[in-house]
């Protein structure tokens, strides 16, 4: 039985190295192939002779070794493929997707206007890929939220895997990967939802509490349910159900942060004029700063 690949998209970037380096601790837990993959539209086929001087790819060639080299002084006995590919980025990696494990993808942090206007790779290569794709920041240039400090702060929080749950269709894939992901790595998880409260519960003097209680109360039901399969399962994973009477989005950002991974959902099949990536994904991408896994399902 071949061993399971990961494939790490590089661009030479500081981000992009450190998807490397998650991408190196990903496989080394999983026993998988590390695949550096560096795509260039105007790769040029040479001779196996070209002396160093004249190679028209020398550039593309430093981009992968750069990784390679940072790679082997953690994980110096980890397998790994250096590929060269001449193709677009995007392509070259929605295909990837396809026959890896994951894609693991450098990610930037966006301010609120770039994140809807900027055309972006990483979003791009998770809305076209039908695998599981994680986008890594690089230490030091992604936002830390403000937390209170001094004598009156919170303690900070465990190490855990999150996932965010919507309970609105079947999330097998998400959950299993949630799952597998907080069991390699000995971390709990913990599973948020976030529902809305509806009209009835807002009344003119704030929002009407046994409203708010009578809904958190079924979204428990429901969620426990719903992953009580998984549990089953894995039944060395400890799980925390978190239930927000709050939109999806904002549940996610209130529990997120000390996360060490975020793990959300993406339907493959959407109406054709919606966009290929929800909006949950979409605020996880570019306001999440630990590292985040977009998993398709149906």
């Amino acid at each position: 039985m071949e061993p399971d690949i990961i494939t790490v998209g590089l661009d030479g970037s500081p981000e992009s190295l450190a998807a490397a380096q998650w991408a190196a601790d990903e496989a080394d837990r999983r026993q998988a192939v590390l695949r550096l993959l560096h795509a260039w539209i105007l790769l040029a086929a040479e001779a196996a002779d070209t002396p160093p001087e004249r190679d028209a790819n020398a550039a593309a060639r430093q981009i992968v070794r750069q990784a390679v080299d940072e790679v082997r002084e953690r994980r110096p006995h980890l397998q790994i493929i250096e590929d060269l590919v001449g193709s677009e980025a995007e392509p070259a990696l929605v295909r990837a997707a396809g026959e890896s494990l994951m894609v693991v993808l450098g990610s930037r942090a966006l301010g609120t206007w770039e994140s809807y206007v900027l055309g972006d790779v990483s979003l791009n290569v998770v809305g076209g890929a039908k695998g599981p794709v994680v986008l890594v920041r690089a230490p030091g240039r992604a936002k830390t939220p403000r937390h209170p400090s001094g004598r009156d702060a919170p303690p900070a929080p465990r190490p855990r895997v999150v996932v965010g749950v919507s309970l609105n269709g079947p999330s097998d894939r998400m959950l299993t990967f949630a799952f597998d992901a907080a069991a390699s790595r000995g971390l709990p998880l913990q599973a948020v939802h976030g529902r809305p409260l509806p009209v009835q519960a807002y009344t003119p003097w704030g929002i009407d509490p046994d409203a708010a209680k009578e809904l958190t109360k079924e979204a428990d039901i429901e969620l426990r349910d719903a992953l009580r399969p998984w549990c089953e399962r894995f039944p060395g994973v400890l799980v925390q159900e978190t239930v927000l009477p709050e939109s999806p989005t904002r549940a996610l950002v209130q529990t997120v942060f000390g996360a060490e991974l975020l793990v959300v959902g993406r339907r493959l099949h959407r109406p054709l004029l919606a966009p290929r990536v929800g909006p949950v994904a979409h605020a996880a991408i570019h306001h999440v700063t630990c590292p985040v896994a977009v998993i398709p399902h149906d």
